[in-house]
């Protein structure tokens, strides 16, 4: 495969380096001449353990060259790869200026390419760019300059890069995954070019929309970021109680089941129980006591909170007053209710005055005993009078239907409810759950 990348940055040099290295025959494009001097004389323009030695290799193999001409790299590949940079802006925005600026170039390319009848071109972005970045500016950028369709005369793609600086050859060859976003190519297409891309690099490939792509890389970061910050939370905690922090997290690294897992990772409604809240004030408190800062859970507990309020907000915004609630315990199965966030969010609305009727299939007031009981009497004093006595019963009295729990039959019955009912859905009831008109799903 014939391959053109845009920057000669971090990204656009390893990836140059590497896809030659794979065969394909890499032409790397940049506007500083010094990047491309470096580059044409066998030499890496970055710092990256065993870059130099590839870089030498593949020139000396007439596999990787560079230009400045933007236009003689588009004539002569079929691919573009932008690995362009995306720096922020004082206010902390994207900017995308050297996006457009390439893209500009890339399209009065293909607009030449295309007079001459040329087989159609594909533009991968590599850079990273917020969602709607690719439909939103790349794709209308370059039909503007190109004077031609996307989808139809040439294919956009975005594939993130998820390499990390100074170990970034081994993970451009060995790869977790593989996340490749496309529009109208469909998917058997994407995963072939991705596959030829890759020259048989093994991987996951995950094929999705646009924005999906767009997002993963982001949240990826944050997620590595969080990650970090939260060791080193805390690691201050530890270290001022006296303990080997990093003893603490190795054991905890242990559990994969929880701990180092998808669990828990579900977008969806607030957390509680008799476990998370208390445990995560007791670890603050004792940070307090041993002058420790915690910005970190301070934030999750206000977050937490957040999220209820979220849903209390979704609630009035529909203007209904009559509301039917299923699930009251902290989760399905067990019928603890202390500091369950569908106690509080109960209690809120019952607060403002609403119509409130609940069934949850786990409740039984007779069994309810000890701090069980004491915490929902103090939070719901006439609990007995608010529970349905059946499914049917909460979905005839609610106006608004809020899904709590994944109480068994509830999809079915409320696949058949009036239309002039409003379904907020707290724990997405199906994977094909999308908000709609008469459907909100509190985070898709």
């Amino acid at each position: 495969m014939r391959i053109s990348i845009f920057g000669a940055g971090y990204v656009g040099s390893v990836s140059a380096a590497c896809l030659a290295d794979i065969g394909h025959s890499v032409t790397l494009v940049d506007v500083n001449p010094i990047k491309v001097g470096f580059i044409n004389r066998g030499e890496a323009p970055i710092v990256e353990p065993g870059l130099a030695e590839m870089v030498a290799a593949n020139v000396a193999a007439g596999r990787l060259r560079a230009t400045s001409s933007p236009a003689e790299a588009v004539d002569e590949s079929d691919v573009s790869l932008v690995c362009v940079g995306t720096p922020s802006t004082a206010q902390g925005d994207l900017d995308l200026t050297y996006v457009q600026r390439v893209c500009q170039q890339i399209g009065e390319a293909l607009a030449t390419k295309a007079k001459r009848g040329a087989a159609p071109h594909t533009v991968i972005m590599r850079s990273t760019m917020l969602p709607n970045s690719v439909r939103g500016t790349v794709v209308p950028e370059l039909e503007q300059s190109s004077g031609l369709t996307a989808g139809r005369d040439f294919q956009v793609a975005i594939y993130p890069e998820f390499l990390r600086e100074s170990t970034a050859i081994a993970d451009f060859f060995d790869p977790v995954m593989s996340v490749f976003g496309v529009g109208d190519m469909d998917e058997a297409t994407a995963a072939e070019l991705l596959q030829s891309l890759n020259g048989g690099i093994e991987s996951d490939q995950i094929i999705v929309d646009y924005e999906t792509a767009e997002a993963v890389k982001y949240v990826c970061n944050a997620w590595h970021a969080l990650k970090i910050t939260f060791a080193n939370e805390i690691g201050n905690i530890c270290k001022a109680a006296g303990i080997d922090g990093h003893k603490v997290m190795d054991v905890m690294c242990q559990d994969t089941r929880l701990n180092i897992s998808s669990a828990y990772l579900k977008p969806g409604f607030a957390f509680g129980g008799s476990c998370l809240p208390k445990d995560l004030r007791a670890l603050r408190r004792k940070a307090q006591q041993v002058d420790v800062d915690t910005p970190l859970c301070d934030a999750v507990m206000q977050a937490n909170d957040k999220q209820i309020h979220k849903a209390f907000n979704m609630i009035q915004n529909t203007g209904l007053r009559r509301v039917s609630m299923f699930g009251l315990t902290f989760k399905s199965g067990t019928d603890d209710l202390r500091e369950s966030p569908l106690v509080e969010l109960a209690e809120r609305l019952l607060g403002k005055g609403y119509a409130l009727k609940i069934f949850d299939s786990d409740l039984n007031t007779a069994l309810l005993t000890g701090s069980n009981l004491d915490y929902v009497s103090s939070k719901l004093t006439h609990l007995s009078e608010l529970l349905s006595t059946g499914m049917d019963d909460a979905l005839e009295h609610g106006e608004a239907i809020i899904v709590g729990k994944k109480e068994a039959g509830l999809s079915d019955a409320l696949s058949s409810v009036q239309q002039d009912k409003h379904i907020i859905d707290l724990v997405r009831l199906t994977p094909e759950s999308h908000s709609n008109g008469r459907y909100s799903g509190i985070c898709w």
